[in-house]
Order: structure tokens, then sequence, then C-alpha cells
């Protein structure tokens, strides 16, 4: 019993401000930080030491963690354009208040400060939800604040002196165009590329690696047709030319009219593409594999045996 009143007296002492200010240090979870610091008698410095000892590598682990959720945000000024994508761990931080922010901040910042790489970007001046004064500051705040892992994945700045179309759907794909001609034509093409997903251009630019691998995968299955060796090369041949049609931008059919081809449009609209970027959140990310309401609750759960 008398045991009972001192564990509530220290547990007392141990305010929310004093574990958030430990979590954001470890990035160990929220009752490890509070069962450290009742043990370190409110002592920070040595709740960090009792974290790091127990946990061992498991005390960063939030910096450890998939980052396969998030948004894509783009920002334009004149003939300048960016296009960013910020991850996270859940989709339910994506849809955060101060991380769609955070994000909307980091296009703006690329678009205004063009830094060479995300490390450059991550050094760059930002002040936001009491947070700074750097990007990354700004990053590590939020983690801490959220109480998730976050990372700048990726960013493409477009400067060609062309003018620009932006198409946002939702927050998980986004697609920048430069162009030259009719404003409306290109707004639906940078729709037409959200929508259809190409990877090129134009058929000459889809990437080597992709063309094989499509060659391969049709030359396997042209091989259990059983048919003569001549066939088989015209049928390889015809699924290459119907893939490079499919992910070719310029090849695409129309998604507003598909009697036309993109290529057909933009003639009619005497517009002509020069560069796209498209983003989809977390392409080419390995997701977790882990099921996250599980996670949930057994963090529930321990909170409750605490």
């Amino acid at each position: 019993m008398h045991s009972d009143i001192v564990e509530k007296m220290d547990m007392a002492n141990i305010t929310a401000g004093m574990v958030k200010e430990l979590r954001e240090k470890t990035d160990a979870p929220m009752m490890e930080c509070k069962k450290a610091l009742i043990e370190a008698d409110g002592d920070a410095v040595k709740a960090e030491e009792i974290l790091r000892v127990k946990l061992g590598n498991k005390a960063g682990k939030a910096a450890e963690r998939i980052t396969a959720e998030g948004v894509v945000s783009a920002y334009t000024a004149g003939s300048v354009g960016a296009i960013v994508e910020l991850n996270c761990e859940t989709d339910f931080v994506s849809k955060n208040e101060s991380f769609i922010q955070f994000a909307e901040s980091l296009a703006k910042l690329v678009v205004e400060k063009n830094p060479a790489d995300v490390a450059a970007l991550s050094a760059l001046p930002l002040a936001m939800d009491t947070f700074g004064p750097t990007v990354e500051d700004v990053r590590k705040g939020l983690i801490g604040k959220i109480g998730e892992n976050m990372s700048i994945r990726r960013f493409q700045r477009h400067d060609g002196g062309t003018k620009l179309a932006k198409y946002l759907h939702g927050t998980r794909i986004g697609a920048i165009v430069e162009f030259e001609g009719d404003e409306q034509a290109a707004a639906d093409v940078a729709m037409q590329i959200a929508a259809m997903k190409p990877k090129a251009l134009s058929a000459d630019l889809v990437p080597a690696e992709l063309v094989e691998q499509e060659r391969r995968i049709a030359e396997q299955k042209a091989a259990e047709s059983g048919r003569p060796a001549d066939i088989l090369t015209k049928m390889v041949e015809g699924s290459v030319k119907k893939f490079l049609k499919e992910v070719s931008l310029l090849d695409q059919v129309f998604v507003k009219d598909d009697k036309l081809t993109v290529s057909e449009m933009l003639k009619k609209s005497n517009t002509s593409i020069k560069a796209f970027t498209l983003y989809v959140v977390g392409e080419g990310v390995e997701k977790k594999s882990d099921d996250f309401a599980a996670e949930v609750a057994a963090q529930v759960a321990a909170a409750q045996k605490a």
C-alpha cells in the first residue's frame, strides 16, 4: 500500500512536458519515457541514460520506421515551380494540418531558394509551429509533436522558362508540367498524367530497363503459347509497342476524348509539352508489413498495464 502511494506521488511530479521533451530526444514510446522519468526521479539526463540502456537501438526506433504514406505538394511562381513528396508512417498523420503545411512550405522553399538536394533543403531557414530555425529542426519538432517519423523523400524543380501547369489529386498524386500554348490544354495534360501515370513524355524517352523488362515478360508469355518462332517474334514486338503507347504521355488516349491521343489533342490546341514530373506518394517504397491498428492496440494495452 505504501509503495503504491509513493509511486503515485512520483508520477504526480512527472509532467506531460517532461515526457514530451524526453520523447523528442529519444523517440522512445511515451510510456517508456514516463517510466524512465519516474525511475530517475525526474532527472531528464538520467532518464535518457536509462532508456538507452533499457531499449538499446529501440530508443531511436521512430527514426527507423518506414515512411510510406504522406503527401505530395506543388507550388508555382511565374515560370518556376516545384513538386515535393513528404512522407510519414500512417495515412492518419498525412491528414494532419501541420504536416500538410510543412509540405507546402517545402515546395515554396524549393521554388524560392533552389536547393541542390534534400540535405540542402533541410538546412534552409524555416520557422513553423514554434519549431526552427531550419527545415530539419521543424521536421524533428513535428516528429516529437505528432509522434511519427517523417522524411522529405524527394523534390523536383522546374525552371525552364516555359509556362507551368500543376494538378494535385487530393494529396497523394501530383503532376507539374512545362508547356507552351493553351493553359486549359496544359491543365488537362496535368490531370491526364495524374490519372494515367505515364513513364515518359514520348516512347523514345521510356527508360530502357522498363522496355527490356516488358520484353522479357512478353517473351515468356509468348513462349507458353507454343506458336512458331516467327509468330512469337511478332507477338513480342506487338506487346512492347502496346506497352510503349500506354506509358508514353503523347501516345496515350486522351482521358477527356477517347477518339484522340494526347499528341492529337495538343496539336489541335497548338500546345506543346516540354517536360513533366509525376509523384505518387510512397511509389517504390516498401510498405510496413505490420498492422498499424494492432500496433495501436498493443500500445494501449501496455499503457493500461503500466
